[in-house]
């Protein structure tokens, strides 16, 4: 079932840890290798891959003339000096197979703000679009203790939901989650697959399972992870990444638990704003574009006739037709005034008009739920 859900995946979200990446300071160039044809090979089918990597704070520390890096401000040093050297090997590994890596440097705020989520997903669409593979961290070097994830599996998750990911893989230090612990438990059983989280695999995870992967995270954060996923239409595996081609083993039936989503990515990104965005103001369209939103078309400038209120890029609004009924709701991916200012007009107008580039929709489909 694993390899199905890998096979079948459109877009992939692959977590990796600090003790995969790095090894006595110094980055694990051979593992790193193979990885990259993992994804090489994933890319090659079709598949959109998103990599989160920690391992910049463990390739910086040694610098500090401690290995110690215990308090905030060590961490924050250690990961600016380890970042450089984390994205140089891993671009090492990935030239081979003509990728090219790009990093993205994410807070909570990015991935749950709805402005920075917007400008956060577009960044990270453009670059899959150009063919690059993007490589997310989360950004110790500025975030504090009050607004840090604390550990990459949660990120991980969150991208996978604002990206619309199929699958999550979180690579780990043991094939999955058990009953009990494996190490000292030999009536422990391996768990493949889930359709569903309860406090009675909670429960399993904070034995020596808790101790599972490395770093900050461990099994119940994996589980933290998979549930954030799972509400978002995400798949997660959970499984060992200490292997030559741990996505290949996958592919080859290698032992892994399967936490299976009930929905898809588009269902639950529907459900999510349909019963969350109370609206902030209205824009206002044309009959052409209300009937183009029915049939799922994104909402474009030209078929805006004038807007309702006083909001911001990244607001959550309601789209009215000529006879005053909502037709849609949705995020929007500009303010009141600069819509009042493009409204009309076609998209290849907007840089001149406004001074930037903008989006071409005002409102994406992928960002609106239809009335």
């Amino acid at each position: 079932m694993t390899a199905d859900a890998l096979a079948h995946a459109r877009r992939i979200v692959v977590k990796t840890g600090s003790a995969l990446i790095a090894e006595d300071g110094h980055p694990r160039h051979a593992w790193l290798e193979k990885l990259a044809a993992d994804i090489a090979a994933c890319r090659a089918r079709g598949q959109d891959v998103i990599l989160v990597s920690s391992g910049a704070v463990a390739l910086g520390r040694a610098e500090l003339g401690s290995a110690g890096t215990a308090r905030l401000d060590q961490k924050q040093a250690a990961a600016s000096i380890g970042q450089p050297r984390l994205m140089a090997a891993l671009a090492a590994a990935f030239a081979p197979h003509g990728l090219t890596v790009g990093q993205a440097l994410l807070t909570p705020t990015d991935t749950e703000i709805r402005r920075r989520w917007l400008n956060a997903r577009a960044t990270l669409e453009t670059l899959l679009e150009a063919g690059v593979v993007p490589v997310i961290n989360e950004n110790d070097t500025v975030a504090t203790e009050e607004i840090r994830y604390g550990d990459n599996d949660r990120l991980a998750a969150r991208v996978a939901q604002m990206m619309g990911a199929d699958l999550l893989v979180l690579l780990s230090d043991i094939d999955g989650l058990y009953t009990a612990d494996p190490r000292s438990n030999p009536d422990a059983t391996h768990i493949d697959v889930l359709d569903a989280l309860t406090p009675e695999h909670d429960a399993m995870a904070t034995g020596a399972n808790a101790s599972a992967g490395v770093g900050s995270g461990g099994m119940v954060t994996k589980l933290a992870a998979a549930r954030i996923a799972h509400a978002a239409g995400c798949s997660t595996v959970i499984t060992i990444g200490n292997r030559e081609h741990p996505l290949l083993a996958l592919s080859e039936g290698a032992r892994a638990t399967l936490i299976r989503a009930n929905t898809t990515p588009a269902r639950a990104r529907e459900a999510w704003l349909a019963g969350h965005l109370q609206p902030e103001g209205f824009i206002l369209v044309d009959k052409g574009a209300a009937r183009a939103l029915k049939d799922g078309a994104s909402l474009l400038a030209v078929g805006v006739t004038g807007v309702e209120g006083n909001f911001d890029k990244g607001a959550a609004v309601a789209i009215k037709a000529p006879d005053g009924n909502i037709v849609a709701r949705g995020v929007t991916a500009y303010s009141a005034a600069d819509i009042q200012r493009i409204a009309g007009r076609q998209s290849e107008e907007t840089e001149t008009i406004l001074g930037y580039r903008g989006r071409p929709a005002i409102v994406h489909r992928d960002d609106m739920v239809r009335a």
